[in-house]
């Protein structure tokens, strides 16, 4: 029987990079604050499997939060960087088109990106074979916003801030219930140190879990609890040199931007994620999707010795339509979409939610005044 119940300014559920990054600023803006994290650690979930790209802002329809919320967000999150003296670093990427009949794709994909304010330079014949030489491809963009950043350093210096303001992570405290009535939230948490929370303000940043909580959640409508799907994606790992310094993506396909090579910060190359309709959780990589992705990334890099790809890890991506759904924004909802006073859900966040981090901090503080 859990009798004890503790009062709190502000319960944040995830702590994630986007749990953490709305509780650092809530905390520094005088909310008595915890996180709570199911987990052993923070950062385990959508956090710590992704490609760690900082996206210039360029694929997203305009006026889409996911346009104006990546190109704000990265801005400041290159500032954070550079002032905390975090790992980053702004290599740009190329977007290839393998043959001319992409090549009109790659004008529509830079008259997007003028549009979210993002400058794309297009470039092709001998001056494109002098920057690849290794690569065939028929035309390319040019991003030099586009980088790459330490998410484990991030998140631990997200979590130092919210700490030194005054807030608090509580690990292995699993939310099992939630109610909202009469202005305030009742949050059950089970795990090893059972208790209730009453709060004035919640934000729930679970990320996977953020659709399945609203489920049981007494006091949200009925109409505000969406549902969701899981692409999963693959990324191989490449094992010894290669000749790449700068990221590069193909034309996108549905449901993501394509089989990519990014970069870590030590320079290793590594190649995904491809995209992949899932019913439930599952991080292994199947070794035998490696002729997939060496078939795929030889469309583009001829020289490819597949016997250095190795399997690496998977993600999963929360989609709020399913694989013939198109294009869908992130879900921010505070109490002017669902009537709920002092509550902020965060659904679909995927994808360029790492890059946004900051910029949706801002706005989940603005929704909860």
């Amino acid at each position: 029987m859990i009798n004890e119940v503790l009062e709190v300014d502000t319960v944040v559920i995830g702590a994630g990079v986007i749990g953490l990054a709305v509780a650092r600023a809530l905390a520094r803006a005088g909310h008595e604050l915890i996180v709570l994290e199911a987990g052993d650690r923070f950062g385990e979930g959508i956090s710590s499997r992704n490609s760690e790209v900082i996206h210039a802002g360029i694929y997203y329809p305009g006026n889409s939060l996911k346009a104006k919320l990546c190109v704000a967000g990265r801005r400041q999150l290159y500032h954070f960087c550079e002032s905390h003296n975090l790992g980053h670093r702004k290599c740009g990427k190329w977007i290839i088109a393998t043959s001319h009949a992409q090549d009109a794709e790659l004008e529509k994909i830079q008259a997007q990106a003028a549009r979210n304010g993002v400058d794309l330079s297009l470039v092709d014949g001998e001056i494109l074979a002098r920057q690849l030489p290794d690569v065939r491809a028929s035309s390319a963009l040019w991003s030099p916003e586009t980088g790459i950043v330490d998410t484990h350093g991030l998140m631990l210096a997200l979590l130092g801030e919210l700490e030194d303001a005054g807030g608090s992570l509580a690990l292995r405290s699993p939310v099992e219930g939630l109610a909202s009535t009469g202005g305030m939230h009742t949050v059950q948490v089970g795990g090893s140190a059972p208790c209730r929370l009453r709060a004035r303000n919640l934000v729930n940043a679970a990320g996977l879990g953020a659709v399945p909580l609203t489920r049981n959640w007494s006091g949200l409508p009925e109409t505000q609890k969406p549902a969701q799907w899981f692409a999963r994606g693959v990324y191989f790992s490449y094992s010894g040199r290669h000749p790449f310094s700068h990221l590069i993506y193909p034309v996108p396909e549905p449901g993501g931007l394509g089989v990519h090579l990014t970069l870590d910060l030590a320079g290793q190359a590594r190649f995904g994620p491809d995209v992949e309709w899932v019913d439930r959780e599952d991080y292994g990589v199947d070794p035998g999707r490696v002729h997939a992705f060496a078939e795929g990334i030889r469309q583009w890099w001829p020289g490819l010795e597949p016997e250095r790809l190795q399997p690496a890890y998977a993600g999963i991506r929360p989609k709020l339509k399913d694989a013939h759904g198109g294009f869908f924004d992130f879900r921010i909802d505070g109490p002017k979409e669902h009537g709920v006073a002092g509550l902020v859900n965060l659904f679909g966040i995927e994808s360029p939610g790492l890059t946004s981090c900051l910029a949706i901090a801002d706005l989940v503080q603005d929704k909860l005044g």
